[in-house]
């Protein structure tokens, strides 16, 4: 097996383009992956530095820095940049590093389209930014873009409009790549129910953005439409009805949260069973959670509504129909602790951002479920409660997983190890400063401060400024964090072998570290690497 892996490492470099040549027409799947990779963790600081800029303001009452008009263009543009910058362009990376990889593939399917999809993300990003310096500013009305106020604002507005049509673009051929990929190139004996887990995330991700990124596309099109061409889709003056803006945008907005969430599930169930050296407790009910939460959660954007005055028949269905949503997430967290239960555990950087996962998203998923309560929620509107609640799901969620993910790899991306207590600090750093920076958001919150407000009374001044401290802390966390990728890359503690870690059992292991350029040219012969793994007691059924 690895007499063929290691054939493939200098097979097709003579054809392979060299210098900025590679990058910009690059169709191999691994460049593409590391081009997604690269501009998320860019966008990820570039919205982490407005992050600060927020909290900044917010470290005492009264205005410090920024004008009001500033600071909502501020939580804006952080929202939009955090969401479809930083944390879905990065689990596409993973998808096209990992996917053929792990799936035995030569590439993904439509290699053209995969570069088309990442080139559109730049020129997206250049629009959100430079929205800032048109008159009037960049958009203002956070980044749900909710009308009046979204019809009512500058140019700036229009300029988000433009980007999020081609992020949503890019994310549909980047889905389509995926479930091409992954349904018809599977290497010959894997079936769909013996694919690694981040295969079926990945999959069922690609499906959600297929079904919901035309929904967000026809909402701020019709924005567009009142703006600009007399329509009034939501201009109450006109006949129109705001509210039906928030029942579009959320019918995509919340399967949203699962397409950020999903991949993160994936990462989480690869790498627990490889440091528990244990397999998957229960691979196939995981399998069934996570298509229930896909399809549920096309079932539950009301719960973000419940301020708007719909009836009461309505609330109470879309309350049982999210605290449902509970059971097969659930089923996932019981399913990561059986794994780890009576198991011979380690704690390298990768498990350790896995385990703060469990344990963080968890507390996200109880916060959720108090505001799944209608007439708690009612209450909670709004409020800093909400902001504690969607940062311990996707901070502590999908951004630990993405670091874990990142460590888990990175020896088989640079083919170098990572500094493993450099890892394991950046671990403890940002686990402490994130609790300081948003657990006190819930007291915020029960105690009734409005979010996006740049000023706000004296009682709420000292759980603001530990917020506020905890938030430059955990930021210069992320610096460290960059540190240590560029460390490795340029070498880190030693050369990887091609299996770093000893439980590792999937194919991307079987592969040389740094993987080869082109890989699995030859499909993987499944029963004789299942053989070798059961030699090594490495097997996972």
């Amino acid at each position: 097996m690895m007499t063929t892996a290691t054939e493939h490492l200098n097979h097709g470099h003579d054809a392979m383009d060299h210098g900025w040549r590679r990058w910009l027409y690059a169709t191999n799947h691994k460049d593409i992956g590391t081009l997604y990779l690269f501009f998320a963790l860019a966008m990820f600081f570039v919205g982490g530095f407005m992050a600060l800029c927020i909290r900044a303001e917010l470290f005492q009452p009264g205005l410090q820095y920024w004008q009001p008009e500033f600071f909502n263009q501020l939580t804006t543009l952080h929202g939009i940049i955090m969401v479809f910058g930083a944390i879905m362009p990065a689990f596409t990376g993973l998808a096209n590093w990992m996917l053929p990889l792990m799936l035995g593939a030569p590439d993904m399917a439509f290699a053209r389209m995969n570069n088309w999809s990442f080139w559109l993300l730049p020129p997206a990003a250049a629009l959100l930014l430079i929205s800032l310096l048109v008159p009037g500013g960049a958009a203002g009305g956070g980044w749900t873009l909710y009308p009046p106020l979204s019809i009512q604002s500058g140019m700036g507005m229009d300029l988000a409009i433009f980007s999020i049509h081609l992020l949503g673009l890019s994310s549909i051929m980047g889905s389509i790549n995926i479930i091409t990929t992954v349904l018809n190139m599977r290497a010959p004996g894997m079936p769909l129910l013996k694919m690694p887990l981040f295969a079926w995330t990945s999959l069922v991700t690609a499906y959600l953005l297929i079904a919901v990124a035309p929904v967000l596309a026809g909402a701020v099109t019709m924005l567009l439409t009142d703006r600009h061409f007399g329509t009034h889709f939501f201009k109450a003056a006109g006949g129109g009805d705001p509210v039906l803006f928030q029942h579009i945008f959320w019918f995509f907005g919340h399967p949203e949260v699962y397409i950020m969430a999903l991949p993160a599930f994936g990462i989480v169930s690869q790498i627990i069973p490889v440091f528990a050296r244990k397999p998957l407790f229960g691979y196939v009910s995981m399998v069934y959670a996570t298509c229930s939460i896909a399809i549920l959660s096309f079932m539950v954007w009301g719960h973000h509504m419940f301020a708007v005055g719909m009836p009461a028949t309505a609330q109470l269905f879309f309350m049982f129909l999210t605290m449902l949503i509970a059971v097969p997430t659930g089923v996932k967290v019981f399913n990561w602790i059986a794994t780890m239960w009576q198991s011979s555990m380690t704690f390298e950087t990768p498990m350790l951002f896995a385990i703060g996962f469990v344990c963080l998203f968890t507390v996200g998923g109880f916060s959720g479920l108090i505001l799944s309560i209608a007439p708690v929620d009612t209450q909670m509107q709004d409020t800093y409660y909400v902001v504690a609640h969607f940062h311990y799901v996707l901070v502590a969620g999908a951004l630990f997983s993405l670091f874990a993910a990142a460590y888990y790899w990175l020896p088989k991306w640079t083919g170098f190890m990572y500094h493993e207590g450099r890892g394991k600090f950046h671990f403890w750093w940002s686990m402490l400063w994130f609790n300081v920076t948003f657990f006190p958001m819930h007291f915020l919150g029960l105690a009734g401060m409005p979010r996006r407000i740049p000023d706000y009374a004296l009682q709420f001044t000292d759980f603001n400024a530990i917020a506020s401290v905890g938030a430059i802390c955990f930021g210069l966390g992320q610096v460290f964090f960059l540190f240590n990728v560029i460390h490795t890359i340029r070498g880190g503690v030693g050369p990887a072998p091609s299996r770093p870690w000893e439980g590792g059992n999937t194919l991307e292991w079987e592969v040389p570290s740094p993987a080869p350029h082109h890989t699995w040219e030859t499909p993987p012969d499944l029963a004789t690497v299942q053989r070798g793994l059961r030699a090594q007691g490495l097997e996972n059924d």
